[in-house]
């Protein structure tokens, strides 16, 4: 069944626009989509894209700040299907996984955990310090999806544009939603 309500966390990591490519991917698949924007992450979209948070409740109408904790997606009695948190920053990582709920991306990523509902981690950084290594292990063993924003090249990507639809297609993947957002990998049939 395909998911109604999906959070969608932007924290302040290089590589914002794979963040802007779930949010309209989830839209244009007529998902409800609620975006938490961390302090950095709106200077990163400044930084790195032509689009900022204005545009981005142009999409939405379900945009938060991360200290907003009276949202109403704050609470575990809010029905949410998943959540991305996508870029996710080392310091993101680290406050999922040691429960620091103090602002609004953690503490919903918490929820998903405790209510066991998808969590996806899109985390960028390279290389990981063994730290970052083991809070990801910590969030995969708690039930999290940990997916590297590292893109394959077997669909032969032709621009930039194809390796972040490889990237989105696999978040829709883990969220079960159905997409052609890249070419799946297709074997050859042995002759003989």
């Amino acid at each position: 069944m395909q998911p109604n309500r999906i959070i969608v966390g932007v924290s302040g990591a290089s590589g914002v626009q794979y963040g802007i490519e779930v949010i309209k991917a989830l839209i244009e698949c007529e998902i409800e989509t609620h975006v938490i924007l961390s302090k950095w992450a709106e200077y990163v979209l400044l930084d790195e894209s032509s689009i900022d948070r204005t545009d981005i409740e142009k999409m939405t109408p379900y945009v938060y700040d991360e200290l907003d904790m009276s949202a109403a997606i704050a609470s575990s009695s809010t029905l949410i299907d998943g959540m991305v948190v996508i870029p996710a920053t080392v310091k993101t990582v680290s406050n999922i996984a040691n429960a620091n709920t103090g602002n609004l991306i953690a503490r919903t990523a918490d929820i998903m955990l405790k209510m066991r509902r998808t969590l996806i981690i899109g985390i960028r950084e390279t290389p990981l310090s063994p730290a970052c290594i083991e809070n990801l292990s910590k969030l995969s063993i708690y039930g999290a999806i940990v997916l590297p924003l590292c893109p394959g090249f077997y669909h032969k990507p032709q621009n930039i544009q194809d390796l972040f639809d490889f990237m989105t297609g696999k978040v829709l993947d883990c969220l079960k939603i159905p997409n052609e957002k890249y070419n799946r990998w297709k074997m050859e049939k042995e002759e003989g």
